[in-house]
């Protein structure tokens, strides 16, 4: 099973919310009136798009429309189209991991699947013959290096952790110690994630990220934020927060299976102008997809 048909299959909900009312709206579209561009900017903004990246689409939408003249349904559902995957694709969606090692920073708030996304990144990269080594770096919450000790097991990975309330740079400072040692291709960590509007985590994030820089200066190295999509406009508030503090290079949307509000990530890689990198769709380890702007369109609208 391709993108288009996990994507279109983990959007089920967010779907049902959106693409049947457009294509009812395409099918019977007569005009370009103004009825029509106020149920359009409804539908979109149930499905969370949020009101200022809405008003962008369906304004751009507007001009393309009077300067071409559409008179088909489909013409007007192309230009959409269009649109939408403008706005989603905001820089290169892919990981940038070239040199050997390179460095994944996974961060964000507790809950949204941080742990359970660097498991499965660990096991797509071990299927692609990549040697990888975990940082347990979330030293906080109770279980957490346990829960990273287990997904390290299963993908044949390196894990380097340390006791429950370490320093968590400590842990990456060895981690990185390990992983030159041993010769690995990735070093993922796992981090902390208490609270966004907690200014000791965001300490800890920057000391974390200067460590990263003395030790390993020319690595390639992608910070991450990991969001739950069924959290819909609060995660937009997270990244606004994580963006201004952690310098993040991507996101990773989780639970896009679970909500009926897909629609975030159009407003979260708009307003904060970070490409959407990954997306997770389903439990399973090959549910965490790399991410395609234009198919995830077609796969919202189709």
């Amino acid at each position: 099973m391709g993108f288009f048909d996990k994507i279109r299959e983990g959007l089920s909900k967010t779907k049902k919310n959106i693409s049947v009312q457009l294509n009812g709206m395409f099918a019977t579209f007569t005009g370009a009136n103004e009825e029509f561009f106020e149920e359009l900017e409804e539908t979109l903004i149930l499905a969370d798009l949020g009101v200022e990246t809405v008003d962008k689409a369906v304004t751009r939408l507007r001009e393309i429309t009077k300067r071409e003249g559409f008179l088909k349904g489909e013409d007007i559902e192309r230009a959409l189209e269009d649109i939408l995957t403008e706005l989603i694709e905001v820089g290169d969606s892919a990981l940038r991991l070239a040199t050997t090692p390179a460095v994944i920073l996974v961060i964000g708030v507790n809950g949204v699947g941080k742990t359970t996304t660097i498991g499965k990144l660990a096991l797509k990269f071990k299927n692609e013959g990549k040697k990888v080594l975990l940082c347990a770096g979330d030293t906080f919450r109770a279980a957490a290096a346990e829960q990273l000790t287990v997904w390290a097991q299963r993908a044949g990975a390196d894990i380097v952790r340390h006791e429950e309330g370490s320093d968590p740079a400590s842990v990456i400072f060895d981690g990185i110690a390990a992983a030159k040692s041993r010769g690995a291709d990735v070093i993922i960590c796992d981090t902390a994630g208490r609270l966004h509007n907690k200014q000791n985590l965001m300490n800890e994030l920057n000391k974390i990220s200067r460590i990263i820089d003395r030790e390993l200066p020319d690595a390639d190295r992608e910070t991450l934020l990991a969001i739950d999509a069924t959290t819909g406009q609060n995660g937009l508030t997270q990244a606004r927060e994580f963006k201004e503090t952690a310098g993040i290079t991507g996101l990773i949307l989780t639970k896009l299976d679970g909500t009926a509000k897909g629609g975030i990530v159009f407003a979260i890689a708009d307003q904060l102008q970070v490409p959407v990198k990954l997306v997770g769709i389903g439990e399973k380890p090959e549910d965490l997809l790399e991410f395609d702007g234009r198919e995830f369109v077609e796969a919202l609208l189709k």
